[in-house]
């Protein structure tokens, strides 16, 4: 008899189970599988008793001390917290790491513990199959995470600062780290640095105010033709321009950061003169003291819309796409976004909001149609979609966004953005040539209207009151053109 014949003869056979055992034992292998898939560990408890309860125990009080951290503090700010901190997010990383490695480990000792003998062909793949589809239920979620806590860590690191700006309000310790702070201004640059451009002339520069106790935020649109720009009594630029920045047209709000770093020698040390400068004059256009600054350039923008899949907007005139102004004359147009309700790409979405050539009021037309696009922008952020598209959003933010928020406040930024998001509004008042005279403005009472936008006297407490309230949804559209007086951001279209 041959070997082969022999060895067959002599091994041992698998014991013939009843049908009955056979699907009770399924049943069990599907059952406590499943029991570790949706609580680490449950399943191993009848074959391995003490590790199949040290895990359970484990996810317990992990699970307890999540949900107590969340109670603390409210799910949105626990979240924001983490989300902003690049030691939690350091942290979070291994911890999603292990246990889901633990995880992994209880789901497939189970299901290896629990795989009837003897079970072949299709019942035994779609077991195999039943355990893969549940470890990847729990492995990918993971993976999934730890790769945005990573992305999230790398985008602090980069877009944020490492040092506070000085004189910048600073948050405090404690239950409110807004204590003793009124108000938070801060600086919105739109940069056009580009290969076909000489430096950096803000394309857009806006200063958002925001009330620290209510959230309330003000933006105040600067146009780029402003002339006649004070300077700081402190500002070194004093001893070359006594009287400010002017010389009639060729000394505009556009060319201060220009002035800047043509005048760099008076700023030794400083990495950024003109962002010294723009900022410096932004704070006496407005008699507003800017504590922070934001920068973000045009490919930035147009990338940002995309990776949020666009933005709709209901358009009011017809805006040239391309066109620039030549000798008097509109040149290099390559088309026209119409007037409607409509979703804009990127490119469509930076051309309507810079567009000036063919605008009856040039600036002053594109300055509304920033502010529409800025409401629109808020209006339709979508978090769902934001997170689908995040990696995405991320390396546009690394590439083209600087903000000189120090990393280490964050956590504090995070508690006023929840005041912004659950009770604050957000209105504008642009200074437009229906506003103020840019060509000879009076700063007295610039500032006097940025007060009243901040604090509404009593007399205007009705008109205020009578502000168009947020909406969920873009405006339908009409022949009315926006206001260029005080506000709400979501309903200026």
């Amino acid at each position: 008899m041959s070997e082969i014949g022999r060895h067959r003869r002599d091994k041992p056979a698998t014991p013939m189970l009843s049908e009955r055992a056979r699907s009770r034992l399924s049943r069990r292998f599907y059952v406590l599988t499943a029991a570790s898939t949706v609580v680490p560990g449950l399943g191993l408890i009848p074959s391995r008793r003490r590790t199949g309860q040290v895990m359970v125990g484990a996810f317990v009080l992990a699970l307890v001390g999540g949900v107590a951290y969340l109670l603390s503090k409210g799910v949105t700010t626990s979240v924001l917290e983490v989300g902003v901190s690049r030691r939690a997010l350091a942290v979070l990383v291994p911890v999603l790491v292990v246990g889901a490695l633990v995880w992994l480990f209880g789901i497939v000792a189970t299901a290896r513990d629990n795989m009837p003998a003897g079970v072949s062909g299709r019942p035994r793949v779609a077991m195999l199959l039943f355990a893969s589809f549940a470890a990847l239920l729990v492995v990918a979620p993971a993976a999934q995470a730890a790769r945005y806590a990573l992305i999230q860590r790398s985008v602090i690191g980069e877009v944020f600062s490492s040092t506070r700006p000085d004189g910048a309000a600073a948050p405090v310790d404690g239950e409110d780290p807004w204590e003793g702070t009124d108000r938070v201004n801060i600086l919105l640059v739109g940069s056009d640095a580009g290969p076909d451009r000489t430096g950096v002339r803000p394309d857009s520069t806006m200063v958002a105010s925001i009330d620290t106790r209510s959230g309330k935020t003000v933006l105040f649109g600067i146009p780029r033709n402003l002339q006649n720009i004070p300077l700081s009594a402190d500002s070194p630029l004093r001893e070359r321009y006594p009287d400010g920045y002017s010389c009639g047209r060729e000394c505009l709000f556009e060319y201060v950061w220009t002035l800047g770093e043509d005048n760099a020698d008076l700023f030794p040390g400083d990495p950024s003169p003109g962002l010294t400068v723009t900022k410096d004059a932004a704070s006496q256009v407005l008699g507003l003291d800017i504590d922070y600054t934001t920068i973000i350039d045009l490919k930035g923008f147009t990338q940002l819309v995309d990776a949020m899949g666009g933005v709709e907007i209901d358009v009011k005139e017809r805006v040239c796409v391309g066109c620039k102004i030549e000798g008097g004359v509109v040149v290099g147009t390559t088309g026209y976004i119409e007037p409607g309700v409509q979703r804009l790409d990127g490119y469509h979405a930076l051309w309507y909001s810079r567009s000036r050539a063919d605008s009856q009021d040039g600036d002053f037309s594109r300055m509304r149609r920033q502010r529409c696009m800025v409401g629109a922008l808020i209006n339709q952020v979508n978090p769902v979609s934001m997170l689908q598209r995040y990696p995405e959003l991320a390396k546009v933010l690394k590439d083209n966004v600087a903000v000189d928020i120090p990393q280490g406040d964050l956590s504090a930024w995070a508690v006023l953005v929840e005041r912004i998001q659950e009770g604050g509004s957000i209105k504008s008042l642009p200074l437009t040539n229906k506003v103020i005279d840019v060509t000879d403005p009076d700063y007295d009472a610039i500032h006097t209207k940025v007060r009243d936008a901040i604090d509404p006297p009593r007399r205007t407490a009705t008109k205020s009151s009578s502000s168009s309230p947020r909406t969920s949804e873009p405006s339908s559209s009409s022949t009315a053109p926006p206001t260029d007086e005080l506000a709400d951001i979501t309903a200026t279209c």
